[in-house]
């Protein structure tokens, strides 16, 4: 069996629609999924994975159509809560975290977890890009036309709001390649944060415990979506702390997290 990190042996378990779904358990004490955003493979999350490994069990796992995960036809957003459904069920995890589009993934899933954490969910307040128009569509028709680049600038330059130049750095890099294998997961994200404005009724419906994070260095915006969603949350809790543009460090999030949900 292939390995994301030192210490791991992938493993996999089945969903509901026969798609399998690869996950690494490393570490000791109370179990914890990550859930990652967009362009995120579970091999993407190392140093979180070591980071928070010191206080938890992290299961750190391959959305499907990522990494050594299968991708079963026709997507739809249901297939993806039965993703974390399975890998909860096979792992017994108490807990789990959320990173980005991600977010949509677990809050949507009732997979019941005892306490849960969500990092900037990019739900689109006042400030933020507008959803570029036909965004889905657009993204669809890249992917079908063989043209994954296409739909990896559209995401970076009008779904994210960074410079067109900023694309054109990362095409000579070897990070290239890999954002155009997960291309089609763009579509899959996009579906999941269905019109990308805070989910006010989805949110107020969740009785799970919530600590919902931000970085001080991302855009007012995404800071404000945080804020919007621990308050629209029964039971949120959110907190600023330094980090970079929708990132936290490790070593910041393993704190934060023992703290709250131990």
């Amino acid at each position: 069996m292939t390995s994301s990190m030192k210490g791991s042996e992938m493993q996999k378990v089945v969903s509901s629609d026969g798609t399998e779904i690869a996950y690494d358990v490393v570490g000791r004490g109370p179990g914890l999924v990550l859930v990652a955003g967009a362009f995120t493979e579970r091999a993407s999350n190392t140093s979180y994975v070591e980071a928070l490994s010191s206080a938890f069990t992290v299961v750190n796992y391959d959305r499907r159509g990522r990494g050594d995960s299968g991708d079963t036809t026709p997507y739809t957003v249901e297939r993806e809560w039965e993703d974390l459904a399975a890998v909860q069920a096979a792992t017994g995890a108490q807990f789990a975290c959320g990173f980005s589009s991600g977010v949509m993934v677990l809050l949507q899933s009732g997979v019941p977890f005892e306490r849960i954490a969500v990092v900037e969910p990019p739900f689109r307040t006042e400030g933020a890009p507008p959803v570029p128009d036909r965004y889905v569509e657009r993204l669809q028709e890249f992917v079908a036309a063989g043209n994954p680049g296409g739909a990896v600038e559209l995401f970076i330059v009008e779904a994210v709001g960074q410079p067109k130049e900023a694309v054109d750095q990362i095409r000579d890099t070897p990070m290239w390649a890999g954002l155009e294998a997960m291309a089609p997961t763009l579509v899959y994200d996009a579906l999941q944060l269905r019109d990308s404005a805070v989910p006010t009724a989805l949110l107020e419906s969740i009785e799970t415990p919530t600590l919902a994070l931000f970085s001080n260095a991302s855009p007012d915006w995404l800071q404000e979506s945080t804020r919007q969603t621990a308050a629209a949350l029964p039971h949120g809790t959110v907190e600023g702390h330094d980090g970079t543009f929708h990132t936290l460090p490790p070593e910041t999030l393993t704190q934060v997290l023992a703290n709250y949900l131990l």
